[in-house]
């Protein structure tokens, strides 16, 4: 895998994923996304940097627990996603949110022990170099802080995980070759541990991802994933074949006309030595 190609991916895939992504994820992610802010224990008057922010699924809630007399600066690679967050700070009067296009893996700019926390809620995964990113977020939070994060758990336990070698198999995408190993037995602990964090403690949450119809499950899996880039580029008999190889792929999950997808997520909160 080249890194700097999958930076790209990653970078010019959420820009085409962003308009779909809330509509399509924001309920299927809230599990993990609500035990990652119960992990960090966000307390009034803190300084948070959101990691990955997406659309800013865990950049708003994180703001009213810190108030407006704490801070959140929401960074992704992705400038659409920034844009976004930009907008709705805006639109919700939260000057105390602030957005940058950052990469994982080098913060430009960010000062050494500048936050009290750093959360990145399932965004770990497609980072190309994983302990860079991890090391950028040791170095941001102040001594006694701590890293909260959340990634998908064991491929075998993702019902939805056919959709990366369908997409392989039509286009060489370089999309998320690692996505799961994050997932795996207890890489996410060791990789935290690794990075020079202390006090590691992990959880794994068993989920259901609920879609009512089959053409929601595959738009949610194609348009607002991060596999959006290559589909944009499919001409139309290559989606729909695309399509149906994915719906027969959750075959299994059918419940009526809707589908009841088995998911894991692993959250892990650290503490800054």
């Amino acid at each position: 895998m080249d890194p700097a190609l999958q930076r790209r991916i990653q970078r010019y895939g959420w820009d085409r994923a962003a308009d779909t992504y809330e509509h399509a994820w924001a309920e299927q992610l809230k599990p993990a996304q609500r035990r990652l802010l119960e992990m960090a224990a966000l307390q009034p008057g803190e300084r948070v940097i959101d990691i990955a922010c997406g659309t800013g699924l865990v950049t708003f809630p994180a703001a009213d627990l810190v108030m407006t007399g704490g801070h959140v600066l929401a960074t992704d690679i992705s400038e659409r996603m920034i844009e976004h967050v930009a907008e709705q700070a805006a639109t919700r009067g939260a000057p105390h949110v602030t957005a940058r296009r950052l990469g994982a893996e080098k913060l430009d700019e960010v000062p050494d022990e500048a936050f009290d926390v750093a959360l990145c809620a399932l965004g770990l995964m497609y980072v190309p170099d994983v302990p860079a990113a991890l090391a950028e977020m040791r170095r941001v939070v102040s001594p006694g802080g701590r890293t909260v994060t959340a990634v998908w758990g064991a491929r075998s336990r993702c019902g939805w995980a056919d959709i990366f070698p369908i997409v392989e198999s039509r286009v060489k995408s370089d999309v998320c070759p690692m996505f799961f190993q994050l997932g795996t037995g207890p890489s996410l602990q060791m990789a935290l541990e690794a990075a020079g964090f202390g006090t590691v403690v992990s959880e794994r949450l068993t989920t259901t991802l609920h879609y009512d119809t089959a053409d929601e499950a595959a738009d949610a899996a194609f348009a607002g994933g991060p596999v959006a880039m290559a589909y944009s580029r499919f001409d139309e008999e290559t989606r729909h074949a695309a399509r149906a190889d994915y719906v027969a792929s959750i075959a299994p999950y059918r419940i009526g006309s809707g589908y009841a997808i088995p998911g894991e997520f692993v959250v892990a909160r650290a503490e800054r030595l």
